[in-house]
């Protein structure tokens, strides 16, 4: 037996996990293959000699994939209906062997369709951490690293997924007007370049990702950030605070521009600001759905 064919022989022991994972996730069989395929092909370039666990690799990779479309549906404010009977047709496998239509229906039967009405509801990486912890038992710090969060604010994420799940969540009302007293504070501090203010209402290991030039690219750190107030000052200055997705967001605006032409998305837990996401692409914000804040 070959190298690639031993690689294809184990990939193929673990793609009806995968599956399972990425139908969870996403909640239809054919992208759920579709992610499941994805992973196949970055195994296939990847030098997996180097992997020291490949179920596990395997997994965090289909878990990316799934996070970046889930994140892609909601900037589009799609809305997919679960699927809950029969599933599309068979695609082939990597041995050539079809996928049975009746496993995939069985597997939707198994999830329940009001399992992925109410997994619809979470944020993204909400979704995540509920789907790889509660469901397939994956450690908070190997989902750590997909969602570029601490293994705390992973076991959180999942924690508040799962109140949800168990419809035991919070007030949305009461959760949005705690995020937007930490946003406003951190805009204020913006707007005076207080480090110490800015250092204060930022999670230690806070994130800000940028889809600038193209390339995103991400900053970590609360010092980092801080550093960066200047930055944040103008925006600070002119932005209107709006609800994304559930989420406090900022945006900016050139005079006599119809849309936005920069969004700053927060992420808040306990108190503290533990993600930013700052958005210029005119594709992707024309596809958000932005509701301004009263003052």
């Amino acid at each position: 037996m070959t190298d690639d064919q031993w690689l294809a022989r184990r990939f193929e022991e673990d793609r009806p996990r995968l599956e399972s994972v990425a139908f969870r996730m996403l909640g239809s069989s054919g992208e759920a293959e579709d992610a499941v395929q994805e992973a196949w092909f970055r195994l296939a370039a990847s030098d997996a000699d180097r992997i020291e666990n490949l179920s596990g690799w395997l997994t965090t990779v289909v878990g990316r994939v799934c996070l970046d479309q889930l994140r892609r549906r909601k900037s589009r404010a799609e809305l997919p209906m679960p699927e809950s009977g029969a599933e599309p047709a068979a695609l082939p496998t990597l041995a050539g062997a079809p996928v049975d239509p009746e496993s995939s229906a069985v597997m939707a039967d198994s999830v329940g369709l009001a399992l992925l009405v109410v997994l619809e509801t979470l944020e993204p990486a909400e979704r995540l951490a509920f789907v790889l912890h509660d469901m397939f038992g994956v450690p908070f710090d190997e989902i750590a690293q997909i969602v570029d969060r601490t293994p705390v604010a992973a076991r959180k994420l999942a924690s508040r997924a799962r109140a949800r799940v168990r419809g035991t969540g919070e007030p949305e009302r009461r959760d949005v007007a705690r995020q937007r007293a930490v946003v406003e504070a951190f805009m204020s501090a913006a707007r005076e370049g207080d480090f110490d203010a800015l250092v204060s209402v930022l999670d230690p290991d806070v994130t800000l990702r940028t889809d600038a030039a193209e390339v995103g690219t991400i900053l970590r750190g609360a010092a980092t950030i801080a550093g960066g107030a200047v930055t944040f000052a103008a925006m600070a200055t002119q932005a209107q605070l709006v609800l994304v997705d559930g989420r406090i967001g900022a945006v900016s605006s050139i005079p006599d521009m119809p849309l936005p032409t920069r969004v700053l998305v927060f992420t808040v837990e306990d108190g503290r600001i533990t993600a930013m996401e700052g958005i210029t692409d005119a594709a992707r914000i024309r596809g958000m759905e932005l509701t301004l804040l009263d003052a």
